[in-house]
């Protein structure tokens, strides 16, 4: 029957709909900013919204996104509600972003290689009939006021 191969459809669609979440939830700049202040500790919705020059109904709304997006959860007592980070969705959205690392390894390994053979080329040069100047103390310059020139006899 169907039934099995139509489950792990389901199954799949659910895990990429908390991917897009999670995504979508990290996409806005206030969202992660809220983010950082809770890999501190736990804190208060009013804590959280304290750095942000938005109310504190835009900062619920920002919460409520992270929270439907299952990165933060969030205890209510009466009217005071605290926030806590639940990295595990975070986690599963950088697995996914870490199967494309090979792409940037290979790059990585081109541009080590072109270094390594532009310093080869570099080395294998001979060096020009310029001669190095030593390098001056700090401070003195070539002449300091000074005439150079060699006193007439």
């Amino acid at each position: 029957m169907m039934m099995p191969l139509h489950v792990a459809t389901d199954i799949r669609d659910d895990a990429e709909t908390r991917l897009d979440a999670v995504f979508a939830a990290l996409s806005d700049p206030v969202r992660r900013a809220i983010l950082g202040r809770l890999d501190e500790s736990d804190r208060l919705v009013s804590e959280l919204a304290a750095p942000f020059d938005i109310s504190l109904q835009a900062v619920s709304k920002h919460i409520q996104v992270l929270v439907r997006a299952g990165v933060v959860t969030q205890e209510r007592s009466g009217r005071i509600s605290r926030c806590r980070l639940d990295a595990g969705p975070i986690l599963d959205a950088a697995v996914w972003i870490n199967r494309y690392s090979k792409y940037w390894q290979e790059q990585f390994d081109l541009l080590a290689l072109a270094l390594v053979d532009d310093d080869r080329k570099r080395s294998s040069k001979p060096q020009s009939g310029r001669r190095l100047r030593a390098a001056r103390p700090p401070g003195r310059s070539t002449g300091q006021g000074r005439d150079r020139r060699r006193p007439k006899p």
